[in-house]
């Protein structure tokens, strides 16, 4: 017999060893423990600290270096497994972990698993840093059912049933860029003024926008960009449980897994950069429209030098569930550092459409008091 294999498709070297984390008191397996930020076992209560090799810390990457490196394995590596399969010490049953899946619980018995080394493949990036939970499953269960009941425009029996399925607990792999950027631009800053035409009843005031033409240059630096480098959650429902709190990253220890699931990458690191530099360029952008200042503003183009590449494969823990509402599959998401709840949701186009209504109601009422009013206020000039 076999646990239930996961969806993800894909595989990353042929690690077939087992690693759990017997108590050395009673011999039952050991997980880690939440309130306790240790290993702690649920048979005895015995607790471990968490252990790391000898001058063990979270370093930033060198980025170009890391390219070139990926680039010359690639050239030479040979097609990977798809499943690999463990036998469970505890109760003698396979486990099969596909795709990116690292480490898990063995579906008939409970006991931890990972896949021996899977984070430590050669041909695979080292994990820099992992953040272990913060936020117990209870907690996250009653950010759930506050956020459930604040969606204004979910179906009523949606909020009154609730989202009552199985979080899971999942260490997700993430990408964070740091880079300096140095940005020249050219546009134009719009200043709007008004001019009134026509004349008697027909007198109206016109907005109007005066361009005047626009060059700089700007620097920034860019710290910890996150990228989530997994594939089967959509990135921007991962993205909005930013921002995460990295300062409390500790060096990559797989006893922090212990009782968790866990996935390596499958977004390489050249398409995590790529993603991450669509983010810088926006916030770029952005900063260019505050440096042209005015009303408006037009970009004709930007050019930017990126330096001091670097980078951190991280874990990061987040407890995620799917649920069914009228045949349709829903996912969410809780940051388990600090709390935050994202997700996907049903709508009520009944609710949206009477609110549709009301808005049009009140804006007819504003405009006929305002046509009404011989003291109503001109247009500014």
């Amino acid at each position: 017999m076999s646990g239930p294999p996961s969806e993800e498709k894909g595989g990353f070297g042929n690690f077939t060893a087992q690693k759990t984390f017997p108590c050395e008191a009673c011999g039952a397996q050991l997980t880690f423990a939440i309130d306790a930020q240790k290993l702690k076992c649920g048979h005895c209560g015995a607790e471990k600290d968490l252990q790391f090799q000898e001058g063990a810390s979270v370093s930033e990457q060198d980025l170009n270096a890391a390219l070139q490196k990926q680039s010359t394995r690639r050239r030479t590596a040979t097609a990977a497994p798809v499943t690999h399969e463990v036998k469970c010490t505890s109760c003698g049953a396979t486990v099969a972990f596909s795709g990116t899946l690292t480490s898990t619980e063995c579906a008939y018995c409970g006991t931890p698993i990972q896949r021996e080394a899977a984070h430590e493949a050669q041909d695979r990036l080292p994990v820099d840093g992992v953040c272990p939970f913060a936020v117990e499953k209870d907690t996250a269960q009653r950010r759930l059912q506050d956020w459930v009941g604040s969606r204004w425009f979910a179906p009523g029996d949606f909020k009154q049933r609730g989202v009552h399925e199985h979080f899971q607990g999942v260490y997700m792999p993430y990408f964070t860029f740091d880079a300096m950027t140095h940005s020249r631009y050219r546009g134009e800053r719009g200043d709007a003024y008004y001019e009134t035409e026509g004349e008697g009843q027909n007198k109206r005031q016109v907005r109007k926008v005066r361009w005047t033409p626009r060059a700089g240059a700007l620097r920034r630096f860019f710290d910890d960009v996150c990228i989530p480098a997994l594939r089967s959650l959509p990135r921007t429902l991962l993205q909005s449980l930013e921002p995460w709190p990295l300062t409390k990253l500790i060096p990559f220890t797989d006893q922090a897994l212990a009782g968790k699931q866990a996935h390596t990458y499958e977004l390489e690191l050249s398409e995590g950069f790529a993603a991450a530099r669509e983010r810088m360029d926006d916030e770029i952008r952005s900063d260019v429209r505050g440096d042209i200042g005015g009303d408006e503003q037009r970009i004709h183009d930007v050019t930017t030098q990126f330096s001091a590449l670097t980078y951190k494969h991280v874990l990061l823990p987040i407890w995620i569930l799917a649920y069914r509402y009228r045949e349709k599959t829903y996912r969410v998401v809780v940051n388990a550092m600090t709390g935050e709840v994202q997700g996907e949701r049903p709508w009520s186009a009944v609710k949206i459409a009477l609110a549709v209504i009301a808005g049009a109601v009140v804006a007819y009422v504003l405009f006929r008091l305002g046509g009404s009013n011989p003291h109503a206020v001109p247009a500014p000039r």
